[in-house]
């Protein structure tokens, strides 16, 4: 079975987005692209060329595939291009387009469908860039392997998230992790089931239980 796995470079308050240029994805009114760049260095450099080293494919939502599409075959002779070009593209879309960039494939019919039959057939690992909305229906039905997850030290209050709202409960485990010297903590996580609560409680003391009560009532006055 194949591994499906979201790489992402996220904010501390969880906003996602491209390592690319200032107007990459100005999307929703988002004004500060171009954000990661200052962060970079050799290390990160060499961990994102070390990311596509192996035999890999992509599964992309269609706006991410045009920004790679964009860029990545005309950015000349290096390892990354390289092994985008090599890799096979599926592109989940509802719409139909002609795609030019060798290797891309369509995802016929439901996408969420499609890409849980693509994991069980034979293969190499597949990787997730981006595709925030793709990302959340892939999210929810549990098709994510394993996360890589570049948090940079910067908040930028708004922006597409990683985790959006209605994102379903779960644990993670995290695998490995390492910091650069910008700043950037780059972690591997994989899922771990349902969110774990404590396995016993200690009896609340009455001044708790009226807190809880009080919090109650409140909360169902904002619902009101």
């Amino acid at each position: 079975m194949r591994k499906l796995i979201s790489i992402n470079h996220v904010s501390l308050d969880g906003v996602m987005q491209s390592p690319g240029a200032s107007q990459e994805d100005p999307r929703g009114g988002f004004e500060l692209g171009g954000w990661i760049a200052p962060y970079m260095n050799e290390a990160l450099g060499k961990g994102l060329v070390d990311a596509v080293s192996g035999r890999f494919d992509l599964l992309l939502g269609r706006r991410t595939y045009e920004m790679l599409a964009a860029y990545w075959p005309h950015a000349g002779d290096n390892p990354i291009t390289n092994a985008f070009n090599r890799a096979i593209k599926y592109v989940a879309t509802r719409g139909t387009h002609e795609f030019d960039w060798v290797n891309t494939q369509v995802l016929p019919g439901d996408a969420v469908e499609a890409a849980r039959r693509l994991k069980s057939e034979t293969g190499p690992d597949i990787q997730v860039y981006g595709s925030s909305s793709f990302l959340q229906s892939l999210i929810a039905a549990d098709l994510i392997d394993e996360y890589v997850i570049r948090t940079y030290p910067i908040v930028l209050g708004s922006g597409k998230r990683l985790f959006e709202a209605g994102a379903p409960p779960r644990a993670l485990k995290l695998v490995e992790t390492q910091a650069s010297s910008t700043g950037v903590i780059v972690s591997r996580y994989q899922p771990e089931g349902a969110v774990k609560s404590a396995s016993s409680e200690q009896e609340p003391s009455d001044a708790e239980k009226a807190r809880r009560r009080r919090l109650a009532a409140e909360d169902a006055r904002q619902r009101t």
